[in-house]
């Protein structure tokens, strides 16, 4: 299985997204999600998400929290394990980004972007400080989520 990672990197009441619109063939063209990307050979989660923030944004994490890993089955992309975090602080000035479009993003905002369906479960989750380190699995057919389970348990779509 594939191995990525995806940082949501917090300011506030807001959250640093990038709309996916710069790469050819990109499974989330035109969507918004945190930063990250594919695992290296022999790259911890945490190696890996530092080096993707650092790639995308300019930006050099110093504080942040592991918060669950995703499991995502799809009929048409390889299926992964995405480990998720979210960072609230880092050194450095934001660079441009060659996968997309970065920007500020107001968390009540977030649910009119267009997002994966996975993606809004697990938005949820990260909006609340108190959430426990979680699995959760989405099932894709196409773009459409056909199936999702937070720590075992079947989630209503």
């Amino acid at each position: 299985m594939k191995q990525t990672t995806l940082c949501y990197m917090e300011r506030g009441r807001k959250y640093l997204m990038l709309h996916r619109v710069k790469k050819e063939n990109d499974a989330s063209q035109g969507k918004w999600i945190g930063v990250g990307g594919k695992c290296e050979a022999d790259e911890s989660p945490d190696e890996c998400m530092l080096r993707e923030v650092k790639e995308e944004t300019g930006l050099t994490v110093t504080s942040w929290r592991y918060r669950g890993i995703v499991t995502f089955i799809s009929d048409i992309w390889p299926c992964e394990y995405m480990h998720l975090f979210t960072a609230d602080r880092w050194d450095g000035n934001e660079t441009v980004c060659d996968e997309g479009d970065l920007q500020w993003i107001d968390k009540e905002r977030l649910f009119d972007l267009t997002l994966w369906p996975g993606d809004r479960i697990f938005l949820r989750l990260l909006m609340d400080a108190d959430q426990p380190f979680f699995s959760l699995k989405l099932v894709y057919r196409g773009d459409d989520l056909v199936s999702a389970k937070l720590d075992g348990q079947n989630l209503t779509l």
